[in-house]
Parts: structure tokens; sequence; C-alpha cells
């Protein structure tokens, strides 16, 4: 949708890029663009050279930032969220190895247009076999942390409910929830919670950035898990694979507990208390008030159009809005 000079927005987005593959995040703009709303789109770059910034130099809908040095993940997007603040309602905090079918922002646009209760909407996962893909979670203890990554497997199946605890499979994942703990690589959020939070902390330079953020917006709103809304994710998780990103994840997730307590933190005992005592005692009035399984007021069905869509190669081809379907592979380098 084209907007005029000086109209508000309906939604921006923040892409982060970092010596990032230029067709992938051709296909990722392209998606953002073909919502029928209004939107603007920050690339920030956290390359060493500026080699994508020719990429939609002449759409005035996408802006590129070079920032000339790595800022981290959390502090890139932050740069847009703090130019977003007087020009949109919402904002998507999207990874730049994104497609889904535009249809999607305008599902999730309306949800929190009819839900003022909710500041943030995040979507079922799966990955590309059609594999369901648990990520909604427990706020972590530092079991949760580094015994998921560092304890050999045969020392996991002696824990297996405990892990599967902070995974919430009790859940069943079948309806909307009020989760303290959503992933990061698709984040459709209030832009003036945003800005009223400040944003992602920055001592955080990459991973569980997200982790803190959602927890911040629990505090003040509810994060509804929307499992209408569905995402492909091909879970590359670069943190287990190359020792640097290994030591970016545990930087973070030690300055995580020294922020929030490493085994004294009542918060994250109650909240974790309440959320599996839901499905431990469902008849229990006081943990269903807690909000695990929100009422959502109903949103209005989405119509069946045609829309332009273009691939960037000159051609323009005509799609059908209605599917809810997201591809994504999050491997922020």
């Amino acid at each position: 949708m084209i907007i005029e000079k000086n109209e508000s927005l309906d939604l921006t987005c923040s892409i982060v890029l970092y010596k990032t593959d230029r067709s992938e995040l051709l296909n990722a703009i392209s998606c953002v663009l073909n919502a029928n709303l209004k939107v603007k789109i920050f690339l920030i770059d956290n390359s060493p050279t500026n080699k994508l910034a020719s990429v939609l130099d002449n759409d005035e809908r996408v802006e590129y930032i070079f920032n000339n040095k790595n800022l981290g993940y959390g502090a890139a997007h932050n740069v847009a969220i703090r130019l977003s603040k007087d020009l949109s309602k919402y904002h998507l905090i999207l990874n730049a190895d994104v497609e889904f079918d535009p249809a999607i922002l305008n599902k999730a646009f309306l949800l929190l247009e009819h839900n003022k209760s909710v500041s943030l909407v995040s979507p079922k996962v799966v990955s590309p076999d059609g594999k369901h893909l648990p990520f909604c979670r427990l706020l972590p203890t530092p079991f949760d942390l580094f015994a998921r990554r560092f304890l050999p497997a045969f020392m996991k199946d002696f824990l297996v409910k405990k892990l599967n605890n902070y995974l919430m499979l009790f859940s069943g994942y079948d309806e909307p929830m009020n989760i303290p703990n959503l992933p990061g690589c698709f984040m459709f959020v209030r832009t003036e919670m945003l800005n009223r939070l400040g944003g992602f902390d920055e001592k955080f330079f990459m991973y569980v950035e997200d982790v803190d953020l959602t927890r911040r917006i629990y505090q003040n709103s509810k994060c509804i898990y929307y499992p209408d809304i569905q995402i492909t994710h091909g879970l590359a998780r670069g943190s287990a694979k190359l020792s640097i990103l290994m030591m970016y994840h545990i930087k973070s997730a030690i300055y995580y507990f020294n922020k929030w307590g490493w085994f004294i933190d009542k918060e994250r005992k109650m909240v974790n208390k309440h959320l599996i005592a839901t499905y431990d005692d469902f008849s229990d009035s006081s943990h269903k008030n807690f909000g695990l399984r929100p009422v959502l007021e109903p949103i209005p069905e989405l119509p069946i159009e045609q829309k332009a869509k273009i691939d960037y190669s000159g051609n323009v081809e005509k799609i059908r809005l209605g599917a809810v379907d997201v591809v994504t592979q999050s491997h922020y380098i």
C-alpha cells in the first residue's frame, strides 16, 4: 500500500542486517510491503560494509541505516524503534530470512486493534517438515538455559519432565495463551509500549534479549501466543555451532540472571507456578484469572482479495490473500 507524505502509519518494521543474504532480504521486504497496511521498513545494518545500501533505494517505504559497526542485535533494533515512536501504531521486529503471506500482518494488526489489553502477538512455529517447535516458554531458571545447552543427551532423558515443562508442552499449544517468554524472530508489538520500555536492553549484545523484552512487556500487558498465525522456522541454532556465538549466548545468560536473579527470583517463581498450576487444576478460578488462557475479542474475517506482489525481477504477479503461513530461518550472526 502506497502512503502519502505525512500520513500516519499502521506499521513500522525493523530488520537487523549483518552480512545478510540479499535475495532473502528482498523476499522479506516484499512480504511486508505487500500487506494491506500503511508500512515503513527500517533496515539497520551492522555489517562491516554498506553493500546492502542499494536494496530498494527507489522505494520511500524502505529506509536503510548503516551503523558502520556491529551495535548488537537489540541495540540495532532500538535505532528503528526510536524512529518509529511518532510514526506508527505497531512495530514488527523481524528477522531478515523470513517470508510470509502478507495477510499475516493484517491478522496481527486486527488482533491488537480489537484487544487493547494485548501489546505483543507471537505466532505458532513449525519446522519446514511440519514438526511443531515449542517456542512458548516459562521464565528461565539457570538450569533451563544452561542444562539444555550443555547436558549430555543421556542425562536429559532423566530430566525430560522438567525440560518439557520449560517448553510448556503441557499446554497443548492449541489455543491463545498469555506467555512471558516468546521468540524474537517475529514480534508484532504496540509501538507505544516498546518506547515506554525503552526497547531492548542494549547490554545484551546478542541472544536472550527477546526473553528480557517479553518479560518486561508481560509485566505491563498481555503477550499473546496466537496459533491462528503460523510460521515455519528453519531453526539454525548458530550459537550451538560456533564458539564465538556460544560465548555471546553464555554472556547474555549471565547478564540476564544478574539482572533478574539467579536462584532467588520471586516473580519467576510466582509466574511459572501459576502457568503450570493452570493445567494441573484448571478448575481453580484463581489460576484461570491469572490469564494464561485470555479472553480475546474476535477479529473480522480477512477478505480473499487480489494484490500485486513484486518479485523484484521486473515482474508483477497476482496472489490471493487469506493464508497465514510464514517461513523463517533465524540465524542472525
